[in-house]
């Protein structure tokens, strides 16, 4: 451990122990989705599986709620409920990494964890250099780095950065999120036999590639996994222009779906679609547990998008990570549901089986609070329903259009939207509200929307509304949260 790693763990540390009272007195704090101890999360880096162990790891600045130079940050569990939160894993303290240890991946290898990490260096005059950087851990909490394992490539400028590393066969492969030196956005493969040699192969597709047209000055937070004999690109592309009810935000994530060709290499695959329809998704990272399960994890934010707007910084902090989300493959498209260990935070079953609303607005005895799971499952719409959150957001279905509103961050005067199409009838919505946090999962996880939202603290009321005639059951959870140390 170098003396700028000691002193930039220490100065880390003192920032929490400032804070902490600040920051955990907020109400806006959550009971059951990661946080950081104080300063600013952004993506989730080294989702891994390894020795009975879920590492997650994620962006942190520990200094400020703005963004600069990342540490990476660290948790741990064994069953995704109950979570350890250890000392950061990484610090920007050698040549290759000061301006920030950016984002990346861990894999298992000889029974040690491999993270896989962006080192970004920036010069006085602001001018930007990136190197892909390795550190390896033999307990899974303490990381001796190795350094630069593979440099810029000819054709590409400096943004260049989030290296993916999986195994096929018995080859490492990386892709990496990339810009042309034309400004095209793109996904870009290495190849490898020991993890520490890395040859570039090019281009797998991109913007202007693959007859997909212009899509996006950079691709950031690439990520390529299988499933059910279907190879998945996931990526967030930046500078998709809004088309109707798509690419709402400011910059999207989602994914490809078809064929990677390892040895041209290219990715011969169909249209972009959204994983995430809500006002705050972006980065997700998966990984494959034990038990055979893709399992996503994205960052509830969206870089650029009026982050300093929200009311956590004024409490020293900002931003969460998602709730973990198995993937599966449809046929079709990815079908995201939150995975079975959630169900351990449940407290006794409140169930309201066969209600009618029709044409009125009411609340349902016992449902309303702020750290809740609630299943509806719909028998009829008529016309239009909606569920009001607190005064403050609102869920709304009419003519096969999902609605989610709530007041714009920066102008409260205004009401923000997002919205989807659904292929059919609206048939059930799963909502886990967690304080200042939403997930919606429609129809099983064809749609979700992830979400922050910012109600007084004091309003814990839920109202349904129907136009028309609406018959739904429904069964609420209070959750208990995740069980930190």
């Amino acid at each position: 451990m170098s003396v700028r790693d000691q002193e930039l763990r220490q100065l880390a540390a003192e920032e929490v122990k400032k804070h902490k009272e600040t920051v955990e007195s907020d109400p806006y704090r959550l009971q059951y989705h990661l946080m950081p101890p104080v300063g600013l999360l952004n993506d989730p880096n080294g989702f891994v599986y390894w020795n009975g162990t879920y590492h997650l790891f994620y962006q942190w600045m520990p200094f400020d709620t703005g963004h600069g130079a990342k540490f990476w940050g660290h948790y741990s569990s064994e069953d995704l409920v109950n979570w350890t939160h250890h000392k950061p894993a990484l610090t920007p303290s050698d040549w290759f990494d000061k301006n920030g240890v950016y984002s990346g991946s861990a894999v298992v290898h000889e029974d040690k964890l491999y993270l896989f990490y962006t080192g970004n260096v920036k010069d006085e005059e602001g001018n930007r250099e990136t190197y892909q950087c390795l550190a390896v851990s033999d307990d899974g909490v303490h990381f001796e780095k190795h350094g630069v394992v593979a440099e810029l490539p000819e054709g590409y400028t400096p943004h260049f950065r989030d290296p993916k590393v999986w195994k096929k066969g018995d080859q490492w492969y990386m892709v990496i999120g990339a810009q042309s030196e034309d400004l095209q956005g793109k996904a870009v493969l290495f190849r490898s036999d020991n993890l520490m040699d890395w040859t570039f192969m090019g281009p797998i597709t991109g913007s202007n590639e693959n007859h997909l047209g212009d899509f996006g000055y950079m691709w950031e937070c690439p990520d390529v996994i299988e499933l059910d004999g279907e190879d998945i690109l996931i990526v967030s592309p930046q500078g998709l222009e809004e088309d109707g009810m798509n690419y709402a935000n400011t910059y999207q994530s989602g994914y490809f779906a078809g064929q990677l060709n390892y040895d041209q290499p290219n990715f011969d695959h169909g249209d972009f679609r959204e994983l995430d329809r809500g006002f705050e998704f972006y980065a997700p990272q998966t990984t494959l547990d034990e038990k055979g399960r893709r399992v996503l994890v994205g960052w509830m934010g969206v870089p650029d998008q009026y982050e300093q707007a929200h009311p956590t910084i004024e409490n020293e902090w900002i931003h969460c990570l998602t709730l973990p989300r198995e993937l599966k493959w449809n046929g079709q498209q990815i079908i995201q549901k939150p995975l079975d260990e959630l169900k351990e935070m449940r407290g006794p079953v409140l169930l309201h089986s066969s209600i009618t609303i029709d044409n009125d607005q009411k609340a349902i005895r016992g449902v309303e609070g702020k750290s809740v799971e609630l299943n509806l499952e719909f028998d009829q719409i008529e016309d239009q329903f909606a569920i009001e959150l607190f005064q403050y957001t609102s869920l709304t279905y009419k003519d096969g259009v999902v609605t989610l509103s709530r007041p714009h961050l920066e102008d409260k005067k205004k009401t923000e939207f997002r919205r989807v199409q659904l292929n059919g009838e609206l048939k059930s919505l799963r909502l886990f509200i967690d304080h200042s946090s939403l997930e919606v999962f429609v129809n099983d996880g064809e749609e979700v929307f992830t979400s922050r939202i910012y109600p007084q603290p004091e309003e814990e009321h839920i109202l349904f509304t129907s136009l028309g005639t609406s018959t739904f059951s429904i069964e609420q959870y209070k959750l208990s949260g995740y069980n930190y140390k």
